[in-house]
């Protein structure tokens, strides 16, 4: 006699991985997941052509091997976050962010320079990039503050938001990372929209904005190098970005086949920045399309049920978070595509790297946690409602 199905989980299972399995958002979970295997994927096709520029390295697979530890140590923390309740995820997020602060500020005196920017704080075979912890620690603890500043308490949410972020943005200059600061920045103004400001503050901002870019393009002269080598005509100012667009060209649409990719071998950080250039060779214009879809429907399933939650802290939170994922994601593909000049930015789940893999899990995580199902946490309809919380 055959036994019949029994799920993993019963609905009836009031245990807490029970309890989570049947509140988490199962498709945004698979989506990341998914992002993830195929970042492990890409590392065993990248690793033995991002030796050759590392001539220590005998191993082939070397950068593939600490790809897995990575995703590992990323799986960990998006599915340990995931758990948390709202107040958990502020307490986490103000944590990080801390952290990433107190390190930041140290880097001038222990960061390790890597192509003009200290960034990074050796720690054995591993470094820590602070800054990528900051980037969700932020996005989380300004939509609590813009929260706070509505309830008219007296809490002056709005102010201790726009601090932290100047102090988190200065820090980011002094490194110097140009691309962060713009990708944070931008997510903050995101967030500060999403959390019912009047239109004519979100206009200023945009403004202070513009007028900030073109600061850093007279105030930093790598700035306006990596500009103006973009639109150059010499060949020699845009190799990098000229040999990712030659890989993505010669993929076609099925791509040359696992391991026969051979542009590769000539793009320098080929299984970091450039990732996705080594994937569309090797498969194709079908493996862009998967990547491209699986980062829109996050952001867009993301974005469909954070516009639903009641509170307005857990709404603008989970947005920016899924808002953070989605145009980081769009930014490297845009320089894998020549849209944009290079920026020194991963492809979130999918790129080398121990700091990003394990910040972009923190990231995933916190959205999963504020996305959960709980009683009274949704109402019906799909617009985000508009709250105003300045003048």
């Amino acid at each position: 006699m055959t036994e019949a199905y029994s799920p993993a989980f019963s609905r009836n299972d009031k245990g807490p991985v029970a309890n989570w399995f049947w509140t988490v958002d199962r498709g945004l979970l698979a989506a990341a997941l998914t992002l993830m295997g195929m970042g492990v994927a890409l590392s065993f096709a990248s690793s033995p052509a991002a030796i050759l520029a590392d001539q220590s390295i005998t191993d082939p697979f070397h950068y593939s091997w600490r790809m897995m530890v990575f995703s590992c140590a990323g799986l960990i923390m998006l599915l340990g976050t995931s758990f948390f309740s709202p107040r958990g995820v502020r307490r986490i997020a103000l944590a990080a962010l801390l952290c990433a602060i107190v390190t930041m500020m140290l880097l001038p005196l222990i960061g390790d320079e890597v192509k003009g920017a200290a960034r990074w704080i050796n720690l054995g075979p591993f470094s820590l990039q602070p800054s990528e912890f900051a980037k969700p620690g932020l996005i989380v603890f300004s939509a609590w503050m813009f929260a706070e500043g509505q309830k008219g308490e007296g809490v002056p949410g709005v102010s201790i938001a726009f601090g932290v972020w100047g102090l988190t943005v200065a820090l980011l200059l002094i490194q110097p990372d140009i691309g962060q600061t713009l990708l944070i920045t931008t997510t903050f103004m995101a967030v500060f929209f999403m959390a019912g400001v009047p239109l004519k503050w979100v206009a200023a901002l945009a403004a202070a904005g513009a007028a900030g870019v073109v600061g850093l393009y007279f105030s930093f002269s790598h700035m306006r190098d990596r500009l103006s080598r973009f639109g150059s005509d010499d060949a020699n100012a845009t190799y990098q970005i000229d040999r990712a667009s030659e890989a993505i060209r010669a993929g076609g649409l099925v791509g040359r086949g696992v391991g026969e990719g051979v542009m590769k071998r000539s793009v320098p950080d080929l299984h970091t920045d450039f990732i996705y250039s080594v994937g569309a060779e090797e498969f194709g214009l079908v493996l862009s399309l998967i990547m491209i879809g699986l980062f829109a429907f996050i952001v867009l399933r993301g974005m469909q049920k954070a516009m639903r939650l009641r509170d307005p802290f857990e709404q603008t939170a989970a947005a920016g978070l899924f808002i953070l994922i989605g145009l980081q994601a769009c930014i490297n593909v845009a320089v894998n595509l020549r849209m944009i000049p290079t920026k020194g930015m991963t492809l979130p789940f999918i790129s080398y790297g121990g700091s990003s893999m394990v910040a972009m899990g923190l990231t995933m995580g916190l959205a999963l946690a504020l996305t959960r199902k709980r009683p009274g946490a949704y109402e019906p309809g799909t617009s985000l409602p508009r709250r105003r919380i300045l003048g």
